[in-house]
């Protein structure tokens, strides 16, 4: 790339830069606070302060108890450690899960690791907008069903799932069948930044999310746990986070990680409607400047940033790399999928149509109109450009 090209990020959802003043304060707690939180010793005890007042921070935000939120290592990890964990610590009552086929890999693979342990998983499908099927959900609980885990919003078309219907429907079942199951897990990673994730509110027993979507520290995962809820741990060592993940937790992304969640907290609603504006805006130029171009998701129930786009004859990864060269960072999909050849899986269970191709926009705080402007006008000579040259 030609270093007089102005680059603009516009892939938020894949990683957003770090806050100054998170970045600041973790310098402050690493340079500070070193000492191992499990110590029982000066260093130790500061250490285990500060950890345990992130925690603190972080289950006020939530509306829960500090002992349900625990810390990992990623918010992978977190949806791992929710979905493993109660599947192998339930299998004497039940080994059925349901699940979604747009979910995150971190979800789906997981669920095909149990699948080779014995166990049944029951992938709902989705209609055209992305939401899962209520009526099949009702049809396909049992009395093995341990788990359903359906994600809060889609990483890659931005659909915001029914989480309080999907939570009414699982409870109805529970009070009906007199049973304790099956507990409801959501991935929230996207919808950290943008939504309401208090578990009361949505009705859920496990929550996961990290800290790279909401301006914080990479490395680093909550989960939310009923305290009723028992898990089996997956990192087997020492007594850190309750036993139930294992090694020295690093004190100074938990404080990052905190601070980030309240900045974002104390700025959602006006950040969201700002970002909803331009959203709109660009989906109206490319869709009316644009030919044969599609939306990919619901134009309303959708996170506010997030921007997918079908354009007929064109590759999206030849799209996707044109624009970067040109200065402008966007994708196709999930950056966990950048390896993989041809449309992902959310956008095959939309009813994929051959020869289309895709890009993923997602907008954050540093993007402006004047950002997207630039960014119309290149894609546009772009897109057209590709489709002379098919």
């Amino acid at each position: 790339m030609p270093k007089n090209i102005e680059q603009i990020y516009l892939d938020y959802a894949a990683a957003t830069p770090i806050d100054g003043g998170v970045n600041n304060l973790m310098a402050k707690v690493s340079a500070k606070f070193f000492g191992n939180s499990s110590s029982g010793h000066i260093f130790g005890l500061e250490a285990r302060k500060i950890l345990e007042e992130s925690r603190q921070k972080i289950a006020h935000f939530l509306g829960a108890k500090s002992e349900e939120v625990f810390f990992t290592g990623s918010g992978t990890e977190s949806v791992n450690l929710a979905i493993l964990g109660l599947a192998r610590v339930s299998q004497s009552y039940g080994k059925h899960i349901i699940t979604s086929q747009i979910e995150h890999l971190s979800v789906l693979n997981i669920c095909r690791k149990l699948e080779k342990e014995g166990f049944r998983v029951t992938y709902l499908r989705v209609n055209e907008k992305g939401f899962v099927d209520l009526e099949e959900l009702k049809k396909t609980l049992t009395p093995k069903t341990t788990l359903v885990s359906i994600m809060m919003a889609n990483n890659e078309i931005g659909t915001i799932q029914p989480i309080k219907d999907i939570s009414k429907i699982i409870k109805d079942w529970r009070k009906e069948n007199g049973s304790e199951y099956p507990y409801f897990h959501s991935d929230a990673g996207q919808a950290a930044g943008a939504l309401n994730i208090k578990p009361e509110t949505l009705g859920v027993d496990l929550l996961s999310f990290n800290g790279s979507k909401i301006y914080g520290p990479k490395g680093i995962g909550v989960l939310f746990k009923k305290n009723k809820i028992r898990l089996e741990p997956m990192i087997c060592g020492g007594s850190q986070e309750r036993g139930l993940r294992a090694g020295t937790e690093n004190v100074a992304l938990a404080a990052g990680m905190a601070l980030a969640l309240e900045l974002t907290e104390k700025s959602k609603e006006k950040e969201a409607k700002r970002l909803t504006d331009l959203r709109d805006w660009l989906i109206e130029k490319i869709q009316k400047e644009i030919p044969e171009t599609k939306l990919n998701g619901d134009l309303k129930k959708r996170l506010p940033n997030n921007i997918n786009i079908s354009f007929k004859n064109i590759d999206g990864e030849m799209l996707m790399l044109a624009l970067s060269r040109q200065g402008f960072a966007v994708s196709t999909g999930s950056a966990c999928t950048t390896s993989e050849t041809g449309p992902s899986h959310v956008i095959s269970a939309l009813g994929y149509i051959k020869d289309e191709g895709n890009l993923r926009i997602t907008l954050g705080r540093e993007t402006t109109r004047k950002d997207l402007k630039k960014f119309l006008e290149t894609l546009k000579k772009e897109v057209k450009r590709l489709r002379d040259i098919a």
